[in-house]
C-alpha cells in the first residue's frame, strides 16, 4: 500500500480520536510465517486482501469518499464544506469527517514537503504553509473565512501538525495558533461541540491545569454530553502516559458508562480505558480472561447491542473488540465483529503500529485459524459485512 496513504492513516487516526505523543505497537508474537498458514482471509470468507484494505476510515462513509475523491481531482474545497453542511448536527459523523479532511490536508503537506525534500535535499519544514495545509484548504479559509467547518478543519490540522513532532520548538506555538482557531470556529457556530473536542488535544499537549480542563470538558458536555467521540478525545488526558493515572482514567469512564442512556456508546468506554492502561508487552492470557477485561468486553458488548447499527463511532468499539477478544481467545465473537467491519482499519488499535492494514490483518488471520481450530468453516460462515 502507498507509504502516503498510511501516513495519512497517521495522522488522521493517530490519536483517539486521536493523536498520541507516542505511538506504541504491542505486536503479536509470532513468526511471519506462522501468519501465512494461520490461515488465508480470501478461501471463502470474503474478507477483504491486505493491499485493499482501507486505512483512512474506521467503517464505510460513502459521502466522505466521493468528496475526498472530487476534492483530490478539482483541489477544490466546496466539496468539503458541502460535506460538512449537509452532515449538520450529527455531531458524531461531523467529528470523523472533520478529522478525516484535516488528515487529507496534512497528507497533502506531507506528500508536498517529501517532493520538495527530494528536490533540495533539505530536511522538511513546517514554514507558513506547513501551518495552513493544503492548497484546498488555504483556499477555503480564505475564500469563506466565516465557514464554520472550514474553521473546524483548519483547527484540527494544527492538531495534526503540531503532534507530528511534540519535540518541535513549534509545538507551543502551532498549538496556541489551534487554540485560537478553536475558538474562531466557536464564534461561528456557537451551538457546535466541534471546537471543544478539538481543543480538548491542544490543552492535553499544552499540560492544561485539571482544573482548566474540567471547565473545558464541561463546554463539551454540555453541548453533547452523550458523544463519544469527545470522550475518547477527552480520555487520554486523565491517563497514566498524560496528565492523570490509571484510577482517573478508569473512573472518568465508568462514570461516563454507568450515567449513560440508552442507544449510546458510552458504555464501551471502560474497554479503551483497559486499553490504554495495559503493559506495553503482556503475552499472558489469563490478562484477558480477568474480571476487569471480561466486564469491560461485555460492556462494549452491551453497547452495541443497544446503539443504533449506523452509528458513527460503532467500528471503532469493534476493532478494539476484535484486539481484546483474539487475545482472549474468543474467537467466534471475534469472528462476528470482523464479519461486521472488515474493509476499513482507520482505527484504534491498528493505527498506533507502524502499518495498520498489516496489524488488522495479523489479527483477522489469528482469528480465522482460532476459529478453525475449533470445527468453524467458511461454508458456515456469513459473508463479511452482512448484517
Amino acid at each position: 500500500m502507498d507509504a502516503l496513504l498510511l501516513l495519512l492513516a497517521a495522522l488522521a487516526l493517530g490519536g483517539f480520536v486521536f493523536l498520541p505523543w507516542m505511538r506504541r505497537r504491542r505486536a503479536v508474537q509470532h513468526t511471519r510465517q506462522g501468519l501465512v498458514v494461520a490461515a488465508d482471509p480470501m478461501a471463502g470468507y470474503g474478507f477483504v486482501p491486505l493491499e485493499e484494505l482501507d486505512v483512512r476510515l474506521p467503517g464505510p462513509d460513502e459521502e466522505l469518499e466521493e468528496a475526498l475523491a472530487e476534492m483530490r481531482r478539482t483541489h477544490d474545497w466546496r466539496p468539503a464544506a458541502a460535506l460538512l453542511k449537509s452532515t449538520g448536527d450529527d455531531w458524531e459523523r461531523r467529528w470523523q469527517r472533520v478529522q478525516t479532511l484535516a488528515g487529507a490536508a496534512a497528507f497533502e503537506l506531507a506528500a508536498q514537503e517529501a517532493s520538495e525534500e527530494q528536490r533540495r535535499g533539505a530536511a522538511p519544514g513546517y514554514g507558513d504553509g506547513g501551518r495552513t495545509g493544503g492548497i484546498w484548504l488555504r483556499t477555503w479559509r480564505s475564500e469563506a473565512p466565516k465557514d464554520p467547518g472550514g474553521a473546524q478543519t483548519h483547527a484540527q490540522f494544527l492538531v495534526l501538525q503540531a503532534l507530528r513532532d511534540p519535540g518541535s520548538q513549534d509545538f507551543r506555538m502551532i498549538l496556541e495558533e489551534a487554540r485560537t482557531v478553536c475558538r474562531e470556529a466557536a464564534l461561528l457556530a456557537p451551538g457546535s461541540p466541534l471546537p471543544y473536542i478539538i481543543e480538548l488535544a491542544v490543552a492535553r499537549g499544552l499540560g492544561d491545569r485539571a482544573a482548566d480542563y474540567e471547565e473545558l470538558w464541561t463546554k463539551v458536555a454540555q453541548r453533547a454530553p452523550q458523544h463519544m467521540g469527545a470522550h475518547l478525545a477527552a480520555l487520554p488526558y486523565w491517563s497514566q502516559k498524560w496528565h492523570g493515572s490509571r484510577p482517573e482514567a478508569e473512573a472518568f469512564a465508568e462514570r461516563a458508562a454507568a450515567g449513560a442512556p440508552a442507544r449510546t456508546l458510552l458504555p464501551a468506554l471502560p474497554l479503551f480505558a483497559v486499553y490504554e492502561h495495559l503493559p506495553e508487552a503482556n503475552m499472558v492470557r489469563s490478562l484477558y480472561r480477568s474480571a476487569v477485561v471480561e466486564r469491560a468486553i461485555e460492556g462494549a458488548h452491551f453497547a452495541l447491542r443497544e446503539a443504533p447499527a449506523d452509528h458513527p463511532m460503532a467500528p471503532h468499539v469493534r476493532h478494539l473488540l476484535v484486539w481484546f477478544l483474539v487475545r482472549a481467545e474468543r474467537y467466534d465473537e471475534a469472528m462476528e465483529q470482523l464479519r461486521l467491519v472488515d474493509g476499513h482499519v482507520g482505527a484504534v488499535p491498528w493505527s498506533y503500529g507502524p502499518s495498520p492494514a498489516a496489524e488488522y490483518a495479523a489479527y483477522r488471520a489469528l482469528a480465522i485459524a482460532g476459529w478453525e481450530q475449533r470445527g468453524g468453516n467458511a461454508a458456515g460462515f456469513p459473508p463479511a459485512g452482512a448484517e
